[in-house]
């Protein structure tokens, strides 16, 4: 997802992309560490999705 996308969102749609992103990667390291993740890949692009969320999400509040 890309950042301009994510500017189009409110604060409450974000704030719930946050929850959802952060509970995705939770279940993922557990897949992990029991070794039945099956793409190790996914884990990158949903912790770069999480930081964009996270740094728009401080920009709006910031102004």
């Amino acid at each position: 997802m890309k950042a301009s996308e994510l500017r189009d969102l409110g604060r409450d749609e974000l704030a719930d992309r946050e929850r959802d992103l952060t509970d995705q990667l939770f279940r993922m390291r557990i897949q992990k560490s029991m070794g039945q993740l099956e793409t190790p890949e996914k884990m990158r692009t949903i912790r770069r999705d999480l930081a964009r969320v996270k740094t728009v999400l401080r920009q709006k509040r910031a102004g």
